[in-house]
């Protein structure tokens, strides 16, 4: 039997999910190699391209298996009702809270870049 004392020093190990949607792999050819050309002016690390569905969120393992069974340049996409309404619905199974409207995106570049730096990958993005 478990006492307070002996509760209380347990430790339940969480991580940070989110929930990502990938793009036709055509297309995610064509914008792995757009990060590419960014990363090697700017560098960052290298990741999917994806669209958050739903950004970070702090769960056990047991926790995210169960319900399931967060500095970067992106490309904003066209919040159409099957794309809001999803990641309403895995906020929503997951537990999920936002503090700000859903803003449909797929990330290019993360890493710490200077207001003038994001301007200067925009502009590269834009032109490719």
């Amino acid at each position: 039997m478990a006492t307070p004392e002996t509760i209380s020093n347990l430790e339940v190990k969480k991580d940070v999910y989110s929930v990502w949607a990938l793009p036709p792999e055509d297309v995610g050819e064509r914008v792995k190699k757009l990060m590419e050309g960014l990363r090697s002016e700017f560098g960052g690390p290298q990741f999917e391209p994806h669209i958050t569905v739903v950004g970070a969120i702090t769960l056990t393992a047991d926790d995210a298996l169960n319900k399931f069974d967060q500095r970067c340049v992106y490309l904003l996409v066209h919040p159409t009702v099957e794309v809001v309404e999803t990641s309403a619905h895995c906020s929503s199974h997951l537990g999920y809270r936002n503090s700000t409207p859903y803003m449909p995106h797929l990330s290019i570049l993360y890493g710490d870049l200077t207001d003038d730096e994001k301007k200067r990958a925009s502009r590269e993005s834009q032109h490719s």
